[in-house]
């Protein structure tokens, strides 16, 4: 990619020259002793507390600045936030040679620099935490400059970058100048760790399965393909992990669960990225009704782990997380938000129904696909609140158990919160005669059109014809949840970098929000 080098750019590898002819590496060997952050020395520093910031040793990049001749007033940011520091001409130079400081700081230090400091901690005439630099070293110059312009709002200096495609496409920048984003990704990360503690604590064995498959198995979706070179042959991305954890359900393990990054080759909006993340977990001689309560208990632990409640908020809306969530059947919910009752039609009955709801469908869609349409198009937007869907047509579910009192229907719940599916679970099919049927009315789906129709997978029968003992089963949009339980609407927010297309030129230089 071509580069078109700005003024700024220009000017600062200038800079980078006589920092260099000064005998200054701007690139220096990387240890540098830290011995306190930003967030605790603000937290820690009072009266009574600072003998114990008499030495500090702290590294960052340099924010914003404010200079008033011989005595400078910057702000340091490092990974935990930022805060300010006060360097002072003749304590930091206390002899006649004045470099540091008229040239190196005042001249050729630049906003984004990293810089490592030493000093003591001090409170201004202002009452702010500070640190006195006693003395500093360039860790890293900064080639570009930073990608906003630095502002101020209740005492704190901060960034905003609102551009998506300068946001998404330079990610590293956005974090760099948003504190906001960095908090949702440490918010992210804490929200998965408090899901692995809860499947921990239960017995759960965090495990990896193939990513690279023969057979993109396990869900309705359209794959990436892509080709072995060593075995020729085409292999698929995975689309889903669930036949290979339940083939280790058939071998002995009785609680598995895995954080699968899967890859789907369809569109994009703002819930759908084709490379997302699900957690699936499995355990052995359970059914759908115990993981409904399972689920939501883990939810709820989830929420106050993340966000110390239960209770977030959704583009001014509360969601509340707490156990229990309403249950409702998918044909109850169609009748109650169309009027029409669809439990005992056929497939042309329900076309005629869709024809009337005004809902697009065309001759590949079957029986499953069209209630699924239904039930998107009119039902969905109305769950704001954790709401279970349950007891699905056996056509929308090749992979679940038949319900064990209900004619039709099978053993399967989806979670929807805010209006958007978040969780898919059944009671596990685990009869080998039933699956090979359901996978084959799957391959006449794919012979009249249905690009999302599973294939079958003749390996994972083979496994269930050893035995899966009763099995109950969850797949949980990662993503979706992070958006929920961070305040975020699109999925774009909750990835470190998601899916763009190429940059046709380079830009010339980092663009002002």
């Amino acid at each position: 990619m071509q580069s078109i080098l700005s003024e700024q750019e220009v000017i600062r590898r200038e800079k980078l020259a006589e920092l260099a002819a000064l005998g200054i590496d701007p690139y220096p060997a990387p240890l540098f002793e830290i011995t306190h952050t930003a967030t605790e020395i603000k937290k820690g520093y009072s009266e009574e507390t600072k003998e114990q910031y008499k030495q500090i040793s702290i590294a960052g990049r340099i924010m914003s600045r404010r200079d008033m001749g011989k005595a400078n007033f910057a702000v340091l940011q490092d990974a935990t936030g930022t805060i300010q520091i006060y360097i002072k001409r003749d304590e930091l130079c206390p002899g006649e040679d004045k470099t540091m400081f008229d040239t190196v700081w005042k001249r050729l230090i630049d906003l984004g620099d990293i810089i490592g400091i030493t000093g003591y901690g001090f409170i201004t005439k202002t009452g702010e935490t500070s640190i006195h630099v006693e003395s500093f070293t360039l860790l890293t110059k900064a080639l570009r400059p930073l990608p906003s312009a630095p502002k101020e709002k209740d005492g704190e200096v901060f960034n905003e970058i609102t551009d998506p495609e300068f946001k998404y496409r330079q990610r590293y920048a956005d974090l760099m100048v948003n504190a906001g984003v960095r908090d949702t990704f440490t918010r992210i990360t804490k929200m998965k760790n408090a899901i692995r503690g809860f499947l921990n604590e239960r017995g759960g064995l965090e495990v990896d399965t193939p990513v690279l498959q023969s057979i993109p198995g396990g869900a309705l979706a359209r794959p990436f393909i892509t080709h072995h070179n060593a075995l020729d042959m085409p292999l698929y991305l995975r689309i889903a992990n669930e036949l290979y954890l339940k083939r280790l359900i058939v071998g002995g393990f009785e609680w598995v669960y895995e954080f699968s990054r899967n890859f789907r080759n369809e569109g994009m909006d703002r819930t759908h990225n084709p490379e997302f993340t699900i957690l699936e977990f499995y355990v052995a001689y359970k059914d759908y009704l115990w993981m409904m309560d399972t689920t939501e208990q883990m939810l709820e632990q989830t929420a106050i782990a993340t966000n110390g409640t239960s209770v977030s908020v959704v583009n001014g809306v509360e969601i509340d997380f707490k156990a229990p969530y309403k249950r409702i059947s998918i044909f109850d919910s169609i009748h109650e938000h169309t009027g029409f009752d669809i439990s005992n039609m056929d497939e042309a009955g329900i076309r005629e129904v869709c024809k009337a709801l005004n809902i697009e469908v065309d001759a590949t869609m079957g029986k499953g696909k069209l209630i699924d349409e239904i039930f998107g198009g009119k039902c969905e937007k109305h769950y704001v609140q954790p709401t279970f869907i349950i007891d699905y047509p056996i056509e929308m579910s090749p992979l679940t158990k038949k319900h064990r009192s209900k004619e039709g229907v099978v053993e399967r719940f989806e979670l929807i919160i805010n209006g958007k599916e978040i969780a898919n679970a059944y009671s596990e099919l685990n009869d080998p005669i039933d699956q090979r049927e359901r996978f084959e009315e799957q391959v006449r789906n794919m012979e009249r059109g249905d690009n999302e129709a599973m294939f079958i997978d003749y390996d994972f029968l083979r496994a269930l014809e050893y035995g899966m003992p009763p099995t109950a089963g969850i797949g949980i949009g990662i993503e979706r949840l992070a958006m929920l339980l961070t305040g975020n609407v699109s999925i774009q927010d909750v990835l470190f970098f998601p899916q763009m297309r190429p940059e046709k030129v380079a830009e010339a230089a980092p663009q002002n929000a």
